[in-house]
C-alpha cells in the first residue's frame, strides 16, 4: 500500500468513538500504540516506516543530524541478529543501556530519521528484519489500522510522539 496525504486525508477519523476532534484521534492513537507489547511496537514502526517512509524522511531530515544516527545505526549493523533485536527492544522500553542514552539525545526529528534508517535496513536484511509471515497481534493491527487512518500530518504527530518518548535522557 502506497501512502498518500490524499488518501489518508478522505478518511474517517473515529476510530474510537471519540469526536472528530484532531488531537483526540491523536492522542487515541498515541494511547492505542503506548499500550503494545514491545514487539508490536517494533512491528507497527517497521510497517508504518515501509508505507510510508518516503513521506517522513522529507519532513524529518531537515532538522534532522543523520550524522548522529549513523555512528548508532553503524554499530547495530555490526551486532548479531539477537543483538540488534536487544538494543531494539530496549530502546522501545527505556532501559537504560548505552545505546538508549546516545539515542536519548537526539532531537525528535533526528529520532524519527532514526527509525526510518532502521526501518529500511530491516527492509535490506542488513539489520534483523521481522520475520516472513509476521502477522500482528489484534492490538497491533488496531494500532496500525488507526495510524493508516489519519491524515499525514497526524501520522508525524504519533510517530513523533512515540520514538521521542523512546530510549532514555539522561539530560531532560
Amino acid at each position: 500500500m502506497t501512502f498518500t496525504t490524499d488518501s489518508s486525508q478522505n478518511r474517517l477519523f473515529n476510530s474510537f468513538n471519540y469526536p472528530a476532534q484532531p488531537g483526540d484521534v491523536v492522542a487515541g492513537a498515541i494511547a492505542l500504540f503506548r499500550n503494545l507489547s514491545i514487539d508490536d511496537k517494533l512491528a507497527v514502526l517497521w510497517f508504518v516506516y515501509t508505507e510510508m517512509g518516503s513521506f517522513i524522511t522529507p519532513a524529518a531530515t531537515g532538522a534532522a543530524r543523520l550524522q548522529l544516527t549513523a555512528g548508532l545505526l553503524n554499530k547495530i549493523k555490526q551486532m548479531s541478529h539477537d543483538e540488534q533485536l536487544q538494543v531494539m527492544r530496549d530502546l522501545v522500553a527505556n532501559k537504560n543501556t548505552q545505546f538508549s542514552r546516545s539515542y536519548g539525545v537526539f532531537s525528535p526529528n533526528t529520532k524519527l530519521a532514526f527509525w526510518y534508517e532502521l526501518a529500511q535496513l530491516m527492509d535490506q536484511a542488513v539489520v534483523i528484519p521481522i520475520p516472513e509471515g509476521y502477522k500482528l497481534s489484534r492490538d497491533g493491527s488496531q494500532a496500525l489500522k488507526t495510524i493508516r487512518d489519519l491524515e499525514f500530518s497526524q501520522q508525524i504527530t504519533v510517530l513523533r510522539k512515540t520514538v521521542v518518548d523512546m530510549g532514555v535522557d539522561i539530560i531532560g
